[in-house]
């Protein structure tokens, strides 16, 4: 019952950005695309429309770390709000964090993913970039938000197997994560 609920209302979630963006789109004549170029995914429906100048909110990121956000969210089409809820999630903003898996940094990237992404994990530019990518890969395996951060959390493979969070632990990440998200939801 609680998976059908969390199912919906993130279909409802995801129908009324949807909508939203649509209906920006129609009024600026733009053409709805993923960012980053390549085939729509998952992210084009998480993406708010853009606020004005005047009253958009700004993502609570700390400063020496907002230039490292703003490249990864542009270069990988991630919305900035979704990296720094989980930013906030995995490490607090903590930037020499380290999980009991060996994950590091920001975005807590384990060191296996960093080298497949042929990135190093030494600064936080490096690792908010890594988790953009990685977290890009895993929206577009998985075509789903919820799914993608349980793979970001647990791993793809795991995830697959499930058809679900496999555990208790991961569901936790992903409702911490879609909460937070949802709080800051269309900040730059």
């Amino acid at each position: 019952m609680s998976r059908r609920l969390s199912l919906l209302f993130l279909f409802a979630v995801t129908l009324v950005l949807t909508a939203t963006a649509l209906a920006s789109a129609n009024r600026s004549g733009e053409r709805l695309s993923a960012q980053a170029g390549g085939p729509a995914t998952a992210i084009s429906s998480l993406s708010l429309p853009a606020q004005s100048a005047t009253t958009a909110r700004r993502c609570p990121l700390p400063k020496r770390f907002r230039p490292a956000f703003e490249r990864a969210s542009t270069r990988t089409g991630v919305p900035l709000s979704i990296l720094a809820a989980m930013a906030q999630v995995e490490s607090n903003f903590q930037p020499n964090a380290v999980s009991h898996a060996g994950a590091r940094g920001l975005l807590q990237v384990l060191p296996s993913t960093a080298q497949e992404l042929e990135i190093d994990l030494d600064s936080p530019d490096a690792d908010v970039l890594a988790g953009a990518r990685y977290l890009r890969r895993m929206l577009a395996r998985f075509d789903s938000l919820e799914l993608a951060l349980a793979a970001y959390n647990a791993g793809p493979t795991a995830v697959a197997r499930a058809g679900q969070a496999p555990s208790e632990e991961t569901r936790a990440y992903v409702s911490k994560v879609m909460a937070r998200w949802q709080q800051i939801a269309g900040c730059s």
